[in-house]
């Protein structure tokens, strides 16, 4: 009896199609999220019922990045700039909020899928956002 190969989840793949076609077609792009999910930071104050709708469109957020691992950018809430950390388990859908098109995934698709461990996903953070400090220039003689 042969073992089934394992594949990788097919959502990342999807959210980053579906992405550049809502963008394509001039269309705002929203992200459905559990905020409920390890890892997941969002605003808290505009979660309800364990879920947020994130704004996707370039002019948003900064520094989008939807790898296979995590969706992560910056944006402002309320004036206020938030670096936003969204594993890809924890994303539900992504449409179009014009017409609502677009892809809701299945929740249970990443049940038997290991989170990765608090070390490694910080350590993936750390490479995703930006430094805090501040640029500065010196002139050499």
């Amino acid at each position: 009896m042969s073992e089934q190969p394992t594949f990788t989840p097919t959502r990342p793949y999807l959210a980053r199609a579906i992405y550049e076609w809502i963008c394509d077609n001039q269309l705002t792009p929203y992200l459905l999220v559990d905020a409920t999910q390890p890892y997941t930071e969002v605003p808290q104050q505009f979660v309800k019922d364990g879920q947020i709708v994130l704004n996707l469109a370039p002019h948003a957020v900064h520094q989008l990045h939807m790898s296979n691992e995590a969706i992560t950018f910056s944006a402002r809430f309320g004036g206020v700039s938030k670096e936003i950390y969204v594993p890809i388990r924890a994303v539900l859908g992504i449409y179009a909020r014009e017409n609502g098109q677009g892809l809701f995934f299945e929740p249970n698709e990443y049940v038997d899928i290991q989170t990765l461990p608090e070390t490694q996903t910080i350590e993936i953070e750390k490479e995703v956002k930006p430094s805090k400090k501040k640029p500065s220039l010196r002139i050499l003689d």
